[in-house]
């Protein structure tokens, strides 16, 4: 299977929406496009579990990152009004303790009107393979949070003020 490696890597990419869990975490986008997504994650302290290595919600939220650009990749630069996604339903498996610098990759596996059908795995510097998921992802173009109110999608430009 072709890896996401194929992906041309100039360094960090901008992220196209705004996560500040993501960028609180030190995410970085290494890659964006056809049907696929790199993130990386230098481990710090604060994301180690009692046993000093990678929590699992660290490893299961690079996946998620991964997972949903790699849905939305298809629309990536297309339009500035393209949809975001939220994740359906996710299953994540963990083969090897997360230690280090991790690269998660995502794949686009099928794409219907409204959902997108992914995997990612989540690997070690040394190329192993530490953790793999499964997710469906919805697209959407506002989030209804209550009292009738819809959330806009936070992008990169509209938290900085750049044009796209």
């Amino acid at each position: 299977r072709a890896g996401v490696g194929a992906l041309a890597h100039v360094g960090t990419v901008k992220f196209p929406v705004l996560i500040p869990f993501v960028e609180e975490l030190g995410m970085e986008l290494q890659a964006m496009g056809d049907g696929r997504a790199t993130l990386t994650v230098d481990l710090r302290d604060a994301h180690l579990n009692s046993w000093e290595v990678a929590h699992g919600g660290v490893m299961m939220t690079l996946l998620d990152v991964a997972m949903a650009h790699a849905a939305r990749s298809l629309l990536h630069g297309r339009t500035a009004d393209g949809p975001g996604v939220v994740t359906l339903e996710m299953k994540t498996s963990f083969m090897r303790p997360g230690l280090g610098r991790l690269r998660a990759e995502g794949v686009l596996l099928h794409r219907a009107t409204t959902l997108a059908f992914t995997e990612g795995s989540v690997f070690n510097e040394a190329g192993e393979l530490c953790a793999h998921a499964t997710a469906t992802f919805k697209f959407i173009h506002a989030l209804p949070t209550g009292k009738r109110r819809l959330n806009a999608l936070q992008r990169q430009d509209d938290a900085t003020g750049d044009a796209p």
